[in-house]
């Protein structure tokens, strides 16, 4: 790489204004060739803002389109909305992908789902080890996280080092793995740093994220205290968390039984990697019922509300293997994200209403960030010493709060949305350009955009209803009998409402020109027009509108 011709840009595609969908480019330019790096590749959630939604994640189209410049993709964690589109997106960017040992180990049972582990390349990686993406120099620096062998990336060029930290925290007892590096991050600063790309999650909270030890510490003494079936819900992906809660209820003389798919998951892939080691096995969903309410502490998904998870179920009273009621208790050792506050208090409505006492972190130690807070991204900085910053992993007020903490520690910031391209050298940096973003929606097996016609359609059916109308016409374009219309979630089959749309629908189809009925296509948009009309006089809304034509 040539200092003097090369130029190095920087282009979030996701994660930039947001939180989640993660997916982040380099490119070096050098004598009219490109050459990209992928960082991250993660999903995002619909919440109620998106109620149409399940999973989605940023449209990797602009590198799709460019994939044979793509020289790898690099994972910093395992977290879903880092590692969780890599299984979805692959097949597009079919790339090399560089990753530590637990996140390869969460990322291959990801890609076995799919059918694709026989396909995909993948490099491990030790924690902060150093290995080469032509023409990229890359290192790893261990961080501490809510989630094994976080790492920021190193990358290092010609025009300078930049430091992409994923998320992180400051904690000198995360438990599982050894604290935030920062001999090696200091002894970056001392190189120079030219810009920090860096989480801004929790850039408005002042103070310290808090410490897993704290958390651990509490937990035990919490649990010791309860009587009756304590059931815990964790994120899935802190394995740290998992060893607290079992180690707690150890203590309590209770057994721990795993209840979702995504604990089972993380579960093995921890013991593959040599982590929970000193755990016995956890018992199943099958064995909760062989022990006592007052042994038994039950480490279940669904802290998040989400309505297929294992509590949310339990709540319900539709679990096939768990019940909950008077005399239980269940811990939340989570935070609420944001946009799920109303899906998470339904699911504690439905679980006080059955005699289930609730416990949180608003009341209790049971949960401590996995982000870093502002006295911590202070100590990132003064650690680092960049030239220039560069906020992401949040929205806009985020990166805003974390532009001011940086311009206050002599960085010069550069606030991004996604799509941007930031040159970062040489010379001083700017965007230069702009690239097309959009999000994809996991749709089945299946992505399709999110603001495309078939999840238009779907926000249109979400609010408005569908209607769908049927009519028998003749060759000469004469009615054969009454034309039918069903109007799922808007109208019942039975009501008077339905039959008087029939009715006014039949009126106006009887009016059109004899020509336009023997014509299918016109008689079509003719027929929807009319059927339209006649819902809007009685509804006054305008839901999808669809018509079968049928020729006897």
């Amino acid at each position: 790489m040539d200092a003097e011709n090369g130029e190095l840009a920087f282009l979030p595609l996701g994660g930039t204004g947001e939180i989640g969908m993660n997916l982040n480019l380099y490119c070096w330019r050098e004598g009219g060739r490109e050459t990209y790096l992928a960082v991250d590749c993660g999903i995002g959630f619909g919440g109620s803002e998106l109620p149409e939604v399940d999973v989605m994640m940023a449209d990797p189209g602009f590198i799709a389109d460019r994939r044979e410049a793509l020289a790898g993709l690099v994972i910093t964690h395992s977290h879903e909305d880092h590692i969780g589109a890599v299984a979805w997106l692959w097949p597009q960017l079919k790339c090399p992908v560089y990753a530590t040992p637990f996140a390869a180990a969460v990322l291959k049972r990801k890609l076995g789902e799919v059918g694709l582990t026989n396909q995909v390349r993948i490099t491990i990686i030790p924690p902060g080890g150093a290995f080469e993406v032509a023409p990229f120099k890359l290192r790893f620096i261990r961080l501490a996280h809510s989630i094994p062998e976080a790492q920021a990336l190193v990358v290092e060029t010609p025009i300078g080092i930049v430091l992409h930290t994923g998320d992180w925290k400051l904690d000198a007892a995360p438990l599982i793995g050894p604290p935030t590096d920062e001999a090696a991050l200091a002894e970056l600063g001392q190189r120079g740093v030219l810009a920090i790309v860096c989480d801004s999650t929790n850039a408005m909270v002042e103070g310290h994220s808090g410490s897993e030890m704290d958390v651990r510490t509490s937990l035990s003494a919490l649990i010791r205290g309860l009587t009756g079936r304590v059931a815990v819900t964790c994120f899935a992906s802190n394995v740290a968390r998992m060893e607290s809660i079992a180690l707690a209820a150890h203590d309590a003389g209770r057994s721990v039984a795993l209840v979702g798919r995504s604990l089972r998951n993380m579960d093995a892939a921890a013991r593959e990697c040599g982590y929970l080691k000193t755990l016995p096995p956890f018992l199943t969903e099958d064995d909760i019922d062989d022990v006592p309410d007052d042994n038994l502490l039950i480490l279940v998904t669904g802290s998040q509300g989400e309505p297929r998870s294992a509590l949310s179920r339990i709540a319900r009273d539709d679990h096939p293997r768990v019940a909950l009621g008077e005399g239980d208790t269940v811990i939340y050792s989570s935070r609420m994200i944001p946009g799920n506050e109303r899906a998470i208090g339904s699911v504690q409505d439905a679980l006080v209403r059955r005699g289930v006492r609730l416990m949180t972190d608003t009341d209790h130690l049971v949960h401590v960030s996995g982000h870093a807070a502002r006295d911590e991204l202070r100590r990132m900085y003064r650690l680092v010493k960049p030239r220039y910053a560069v906020p992401v992993h949040g929205e806009w007020r985020h990166l805003s709060a974390h532009a001011e903490l940086a311009r206050e520690a002599g960085a010069e910031p550069f606030l991004l949305e996604d799509g941007d391209v930031l040159t970062l050298g040489p010379g001083r940096p700017a965007v230069t350009d702009s690239a097309p973003v959009g999000r994809l929606v996991a749709d089945g097996s299946r992505l399709v955009p999110l603001r495309g016609e078939v999840m238009n359609a779907r926000r249109r059916m979400l609010f408005n209803g569908i209607v769908l109308g049927s009519v028998a016409l003749d060759q000469a374009g004469n009615l054969r009998g009454q034309p039918s219309v069903s109007a799922p979630g808007l109208l019942e089959p039975t009501d008077r409402e339905t039959e008087r749309v029939a009715e006014d629908f039949a009126e106006a189809l009887r009016d059109l020109p004899v020509g336009l009925r023997r014509d299918d296509d016109a008689l079509k948009d003719a027929a929807r027009t009319a059927l339209r009309r006649a819902l809007g006089r009685l509804f006054g809304k305008r839901p999808l509108v669809d018509v079968h034509l049928i020729r006897v």
